[in-house]
């Protein structure tokens, strides 16, 4: 089914819950190859992307719980109620089909990193819709352990050079969330004539 363009950004949803059944990696290529065609100052085209999935997802995902108990989200003693949760988030996060990191070389002057920033997430707003035309579900996370060193170590990025802009969670929805609407613009926009 193919949906206009105007029809997709008003009925995208960001994806909670996920089928366990994984996206063919030829789709998955297909739909960041449109994200590609962000706006790019310079064409420097700096987005990069690292997918985990299948048991390419356990690393990922003990990393991402070393770096919650690293920054004090999570306990890390011996109580069956820290065990617990800790054993439910890894499972919730095991069963997510597919986790992209979206990460660019960091500028030093502020304002092209700015400009390399602003192109990463019109890419990752491009692979959001493309991926809703292929009936694939995205959520575009920003969580604490983005900003953590160690987290970025683990995964072997280098948090001097690299940046985390963010971590898609993605695969076929098992729910699409209801339209919750939007502020009319009116309320946003203001008009300079003078």
């Amino acid at each position: 089914m193919t949906i206009e363009l105007l029809d997709a950004i008003k009925q995208r949803r960001s994806v909670h819950s996920f089928k366990s059944s994984e996206v063919d990696m030829s789709i998955l290529k297909r739909i960041f190859s449109y994200g590609t065609y962000a706006p790019t100052h310079y064409m420097k085209e700096p987005w990069n992307i690292k997918i985990y999935q299948e048991n390419g997802k356990r690393e990922f995902v003990n990393a991402i719980l070393k770096s919650y108990q690293r920054i004090g989200m999570l306990k890390t003693d011996d109580d069956p109620k820290t065990i617990k949760m800790t054993e439910s988030m890894r499972e919730f996060l095991l069963k997510i089909p597919h986790h992209a990191v979206i990460f660019f070389e960091k500028e030093e002057d502020p304002v092209r990193y700015e400009e390399e920033y602003a192109s990463v997430c019109a890419f990752i707003q491009n692979a959001q819709l493309a991926a809703w035309e292929f009936g694939v579900g995205m959520l575009w996370t920003i969580t604490p352990y983005m900003h953590d060193t160690g987290f970025s170590k683990d995964i072997g990025l280098d948090p001097e050079r690299f940046k985390i802009a963010a971590v898609m969670q993605i695969g076929y929805p098992a729910k699409i969330p209801r339209d919750k609407g939007r502020t009319p613009i009116e309320e946003k926009l203001e008009i300079v004539s003078e």
